[in-house]
């Protein structure tokens, strides 16, 4: 008793300095929070109530990253990472948003139905979910620990105090500041402290720089000398071009020049710069030209989970080939298959055996149409899930080994834990042959396994990933890009009264209601060579975003056009 009136006394200090913004409702996005930063303040510190709980919750580790990631440098936000170094458990969703709201009002927990209008109520509310969710609140052996971490926005000291504050109204819980970091970062620190393994800045740098080398000794000599080694990185004047340009000191076999560091005189963050920006506009961000013709490029969002690459089409224009995150998906996919091919050949049957594994891949109804044709012609198991990175991850997870990428770069590749035991079984039973192809494909996939991140979307560990395999194969930018042509696409929003009146199923690609539209998308869809086209209610506003894909822009537009009407006849909104 004495502990639940001291937890109440402190969280209610806490919470009268940090008031909810009038008139302000967030609501929890993909992988936390975001808004305009000077309004962030209440939200961040209530965040770090809710990673000191989560961390008492679970025993473990818990990560805070302070970022807004593509959005501009006035905005910032906040991502929670579980004790995977994923995201912040679904589960845990509505009290995300109940908590930082104010508004406890949820069906999915049975203390919710109440409104939060003062610190007092809210601490009270604090111990109530504490309370159902028998999180060990104060005893001997309750401690939380809470990494924390932010991207370069200038707004972003102000809020960590914030989260330090809310951490430290939760009483066993220790914040400790890992400075400034991609979120890729933080999430792989989460992951490995969890796993009792080292977890410093330096560590992530050395284990990326190890397993580069590894992948890039294990090339063929006469295809690493096909393959220019120099590249230019757009850095999109945020944290991740300066990490970029701490690792390349480290890296053997590459000749990096990293722009938009965001130091002075290079820019502001994210403003016609960075992975979104290319991806959207198709175009080279500041800092590159005319003389960038012929070069490997690539750009890094603002906190480096995001990634594509590109090259300049003309000397005379800023237009560029872009290489987007279906392309990258389907880079991986190729070299992962063929080690798992060359694994298969094994004549031992009993390694080849303790080997079996399935590889899927993990796409959203927006990949392009051609790449998931591509992908199934090599005879990959290709699956969809609803738009998010949490959906995609949870469905990779379920693979021996699971690839998943959004268009716009986001993505990675996940192992489990039982593949990758047998594998280093059968590698160390081939040890006798060391220039066995069977064994280098281990190697190759051991070093992969080592590489790439697979807590979340990592651009630098998926920038290294993507240039060794350029090298095995010996490929420049230009025959990566041919794996296959994009079908043309269209995307419109449609402004509705109510987004809850369009449900969809089958990973977003069916309408079930409204009753009658999807017979309409079929008809329409019909019309056209390569027609596809679906439509989802959006996430936070109240609009219906209208996908179409067809073999020519002019008819790609057109069929997107006419889904659009039919949604506002049905819905009677206006589009914008």
């Amino acid at each position: 008793m004495a502990t639940s009136i001291n937890q109440h006394q402190s969280i209610l200090e806490s919470a009268s300095r940090f008031p909810l913004p009038q008139g302000l409702r967030f609501s929890y996005g993909t992988a936390g929070f975001r808004a305009e930063a000077s309004v962030l303040a209440s939200t961040v510190f209530r965040s770090g109530i809710l990673a000191a709980l989560r961390s008492l919750k679970t025993g473990a580790v818990i990560g805070l990253m302070i970022t807004a990631s593509h959005n501009p440098v006035n905005d910032n936000g906040v991502k929670i990472a579980d004790p995977d170094g994923g995201m912040l458990t679904q589960q845990w969703e509505p009290f995300a948003d109940a908590l930082i709201n104010f508004d406890v009002s949820c069906m999915c927990i049975s203390w919710a139905i109440m409104l939060v209008k003062d610190a007092n109520s809210f601490s009270f509310v604090v111990l109530k979910f504490v309370e159902e969710e028998n999180i060990p609140l104060g005893g001997v052996n309750s401690s939380a620990e809470i990494l924390l971490g932010r991207d370069t926005r200038p707004s972003g000291r102000a809020l960590v105090e914030a989260a330090k504050q809310g951490i430290s109204a939760v009483i066993g819980a220790v914040a400790i500041d890992m400075g400034i970091l991609t979120t890729p970062q933080l999430h792989w620190m989460v992951r490995r402290r969890n796993k009792r393994m080292k977890a410093s800045e330096s560590d992530y740098f050395e284990q990326l720089a190890k397993s580069f080398r590894c992948l890039v000794d294990l090339v063929p000599k006469e295809m690493a000398k096909l393959v220019d080694a120099k590249f230019v990185v757009d850095g999109a004047n945020g944290v991740g071009g300066e990490k970029l340009e701490q690792l390349k000191g480290m890296l053997t076999g590459l000749e990096v020049e990293v722009r938009n560091l965001g130091r002075k005189g290079d820019g502001i963050l994210n403003e016609n710069v960075g992975a979104d920006y290319v991806q959207k506009e198709k175009v080279i961000p500041c800092g590159f030209g005319s003389d960038d013709m012929g070069i490997r490029c690539a750009s890094l969002d603002g906190d480096a989970d995001r990634l594509v690459y590109f090259r300049l089409l003309s000397a005379n224009s800023r237009s560029v080939d872009l290489v987007d995150g279906d392309k990258i998906l389907s880079l991986f996919a190729v070299f992962i298959k063929e080690q798992l091919d060359s694994l298969s050949k094994m004549t031992n049957d009993k390694l080849r055996n303790r080997l079996s594994s399935r590889l899927g891949v993990v796409q959203t109804a927006y990949a392009n149409g051609a790449s998931t044709h591509y992908l199934k012609q090599l005879g990959l198991e290709v699956v969809f899930t609803p738009t998010g990175v949490k959906y995609l991850h949870k469905k990779a997870s379920e693979y021996d080994i699971g690839i998943y990428f959004e268009a716009n770069g986001h993505g990675t590749i996940l192992f489990s834990e039982d593949f990758i035991s047998s594998l280093h079984d059968v590698e160390k039973e081939l040890a006798s042959c060391p220039d066995c192809e069977s064994r280098n494909a281990a190697l190759r996939l051991l070093a992969v396994n080592q590489l790439i991140n697979q807590a979340v979307g990592d651009a630098l560990s998926g920038l290294l990933l993507a240039e060794a395999i350029l090298q095995y194969y010996g490929w420049s930018i230009n025959r990566w890009s041919e794996l296959y042509h994009d079908l043309p696409s269209k995307q419109l929003k449609v402004k509705v009264a109510d987004r809850s009146a369009v449900v969809t199923a089958n990973a977003e690609t069916q309408v079930v209601k409204p009753s009658g539209l999807q017979e309409l998308i079929n008809a329409e869809t019909d019309k056209y060579s390569h027609g596809r086209c679906f439509i989802r209610p959006s996430g936070t506003e109240d609009i219906i975003r209208v996908y179409a894909e067809a073999s020519t822009q002019e008819a790609a537009d057109s069929l997107a056009q006419a889904v659009e009407q039919h949604v506002k006849r049905l819905l009677t909104e206006k589009s914008f």
